[in-house]
C-alpha cells in the first residue's frame, strides 16, 4: 500500500506542534519540571464539578441541539454582554463547540477558500497557520515586536492588506507573549478594517486573565460586531481544560455555516460539560478572580527573577505566559531549550514554535504552583551560571 499517494499532502507536510515536541521529550525523562504547557494547575471549582455530577445522576446524558443547550447559549449571551459589552442572539448568533480549538477551525473553514489570504500576528498560538493551510488559503504572518509590547500595529495590518485578504486573526490576550490590545490601539485597527470586506477572528480565550487593564473586545467597537467572530471557552479562566468546551459568537449568516459544519463533523458538544459550563458562567466570577490574583502573583515573581538573571523579559499584561529574550546567551531558541532540558531537566518552549519572529525568545508558562516555578527558576539560574551566561 502506497500511503504517500493516499494521504492528504497538505496535512502530511505540516510541521508537528513545537509545543508538543518538548512536552513529549520531557514526559520520557525523570525529575523534569515542566513550564511548557498552558494548563491551569487548579482543579475545576467544586461547585462546577458538583453540577456535572448532579446531571449525570439525573441521567441527563442525551444529545443536545447542534448549537448547544439553549440555556447555555443564553448564559453565554448574558456573560459576553456583561463581560465585553456585546449583545448576541442566543438562538442564531452563538454556537457551543468542542473547545475553543474547534471554534477556530470552524471559523476558518466556514470563511476561507483557496486563494484567500489570512493575516496572522506572530508570535501567536500554533494552530492558526496550519488550519489556514488546510483550507487552501494562504497565511500571511504579521510580525509583532517586544519594543511595541508585542501589540499589533494598525500600519502593519494596512501594509499587508491585498485584494485577496479575507480575514484578520486577532489573538489577544496573546499566547505566547502575554500581550494585550488596549482600546486606543484596537480603535486604530478598526479604522483600517471599516469599509472593507475583511472579517476578524478574535480569539479571546484569555480575556478574563488580564493584569492592570480590563480586556476590550474589538467586537464592542462601533461597526465591528458585524465583521467579528468572537471565539472563547472555559479551559483557561475556569480551569476546565479536560471538559473540552468553547463557543463562537458572530453574525447569524456566518454562524449558520459554522453550525452546519459542526453538525456534520461533531453533532454536539458534550452535554455534561455544557451543564457544568452554565454553572461556571452564572456562579463562577469569584473563582476567576481568585485564580487571576494567584496568576498575577506568579507573573510578578517570574518576570522579576528572569530580569535579574539577565534574560530580558517584557512584562505580560494578560494570559499566563512570559516570553523572555535569550539572545544574550548566543544560543538559538531550540538550542537553549534543548540544553536546559537535558542539563537541568526544565522544559520550556522555543519561541520559534510560535512563528519565525519568535526566534531568540522562549515561552514559559506560569500556570504552575509557586513551589514548581521557584524550583524551575533556581535550575534556570544554575544553568546560566554554569555556562557563564548569568548577568
Amino acid at each position: 500500500m502506497n500511503y504517500d499517494k493516499l494521504l492528504n499532502r497538505t496535512l502530511a507536510e505540516l510541521k508537528p506542534s513545537g509545543i508538543r515536541k518538548f512536552f513529549d521529550i520531557a514526559a520520557e525523562m525523570e525529575d523534569v519540571i515542566s513550564l511548557s504547557v498552558g494548563e491551569p494547575d487548579f482543579a475545576t471549582p467544586w461547585h462546577i464539578r458538583q453540577t456535572a455530577i448532579h446531571t449525570l445522576e439525573k441521567g441527563r446524558t442525551w444529545y443536545s441541539p447542534n448549537a448547544g443547550l439553549l440555556r447555555l447559549r443564553e448564559a453565554i449571551a448574558a456573560y459576553v454582554a456583561r463581560h465585553d459589552g456585546v449583545t448576541y442572539d442566543p438562538k442564531t448568533e452563538i454556537l457551543v463547540t468542542v473547545g475553543g480549538s474547534e471554534a477556530i477551525d470552524l471559523c476558518l473553514r466556514a470563511l476561507l477558500s483557496p486563494g484567500d489570504e489570512v493575516l496572522i500576528p506572530e508570535p501567536s498560538f500554533v494552530c492558526y497557520d496550519p488550519l489556514t493551510r488546510l483550507t487552501g488559503a494562504t497565511p500571511v504572518p504579521l510580525t509583532t515586536r517586544a519594543e511595541d509590547a508585542f501589540r499589533l500595529k494598525a500600519e502593519t495590518v494596512r501594509a499587508a492588506i491585498t485584494p485577496h485578504t479575507k480575514l484578520l486573526v486577532l489573538p489577544f490576550p496573546n499566547n505566547p507573549t502575554g500581550a494585550i490590545m488596549p482600546r486606543e490601539e484596537l480603535e486604530e485597527l478598526a479604522d483600517v478594517l471599516r469599509g472593507t470586506d475583511i472579517m476578524v477572528l478574535s480569539d479571546e480565550i484569555y480575556s478574563e486573565l488580564t493584569y492592570g487593564r480590563e480586556h476590550v473586545s474589538i467586537a464592542s467597537l462601533p461597526g465591528m460586531q458585524e465583521r467579528t467572530l468572537l471565539v472563547s471557552g472555559f479551559s483557561k479562566a475556569f480551569a476546565m481544560t479536560g471538559w473540552r468546551l468553547g463557543y463562537a459568537c458572530g453574525p447569524a449568516p456566518v454562524m449558520k455555516l459554522l453550525t452546519k459544519l459542526h453538525q456534520y463533523a461533531i453533532m454536539c458538544a458534550p452535554t455534561t460539560a455544557q451543564h457544568a459550563a452554565i454553572e461556571a458562567l452564572e456562579n463562577g466570577d469569584e473563582d476567576v478572580l481568585h485564580m487571576r490574583e494567584e496568576y498575577d502573583m506568579r507573573r510578578r515573581l517570574i518576570v522579576d527573577a528572569l530580569n535579574r538573571m539577565g534574560l530580558t523579559c517584557f512584562e505580560p499584561e494578560g494570559a499566563f505566559y512570559v516570553f523572555p529574550s535569550i539572545r544574550s546567551t548566543g544560543m538559538t531558541s531550540e538550542e537553549f531549550c534543548h540544553r536546559l532540558l537535558t542539563e537541568k531537566h526544565v522544559a520550556v518552549i522555543p519561541g520559534n514554535a510560535f512563528g519565525d519572529c519568535g526566534e531568540g525568545f522562549i515561552r514559559i508558562s506560569y500556570c504552575y504552583s509557586v513551589k514548581h516555578i521557584t524550583e524551575a527558576l533556581e535550575r534556570i539560574h544554575a544553568f546560566l551560571e554554569e555556562n557563564g551566561l548569568c548577568k
